[in-house]
């Protein structure tokens, strides 16, 4: 069935990526992993399917993981796996969705540069970046309009965001590349 445009939120993870839909929840949850055929480059299978892969595959098949310590690591592998979560998560559209996609609050230019390219190439008709902190405490319901200091921990594969947050901004924050892989 064709439908108008869905917008969606995207955790970009380093272990996993979450695709939400508002109205809908949570739609997509699956590691960040792709497997490749590195004789002629072709996807062979992208999230859960290619996670079972990894450290079983023969010479020519490569189970990789495009995120590390929160960014891009690889660009095409980003942009193509993020093709197939936002089809896989909105189907057949008459137009593209727009996209805000979650980000460490450590990140450089460069980096938020790579992440909305690589959105956009994959099939979004806009992007728009949000620091993971300030998305976790909307997420779980705080008012970070008021203010007041929330302090927020995020734990995610590749990287630990700790921020406070007030008056809808970020006050402070450090983004430490340890994280729940390397524990």
């Amino acid at each position: 069935m064709v439908s108008f445009r869905t917008d969606l939120g995207i955790d970009l993870g380093t272990s996993s990526i979450l695709v939400y839909i508002k109205g809908r929840g949570i739609v997509l949850n699956e590691p960040s992993v792709v497997a490749i055929d590195q004789n002629d480059g072709k996807f062979l299978a992208v999230g859960e399917e290619a996670r079972q892969m990894l450290g079983r595959t023969p010479g020519n098949i490569r189970a990789i993981r495009p995120m590390r310590d929160g960014v891009i690591s690889d660009y095409n592998i980003t942009e193509r796996m993020l093709r197939y979560f936002i089809s896989k998560a909105v189907g057949r559209t008459l137009f593209k969705p727009k996209v805000i996609v979650c980000v460490p609050s450590g990140i450089t230019e460069v980096e938020k540069r790579a992440v909305l390219e690589a959105s956009n190439h994959a099939g979004a008709s806009k992007t728009f970046l949000i620091e993971e902190p300030i998305a976790a405490a909307i997420g779980v319901g705080i008012d970070i309009t008021e203010p007041n200091g929330n302090m927020i921990l995020d734990i995610g594969g590749g990287t630990t965001d700790v921020a406070v947050i007030s008056l809808g901004g970020i006050v402070i924050s450090r983004s430490l590349k340890i994280a729940g892989d390397e524990c």
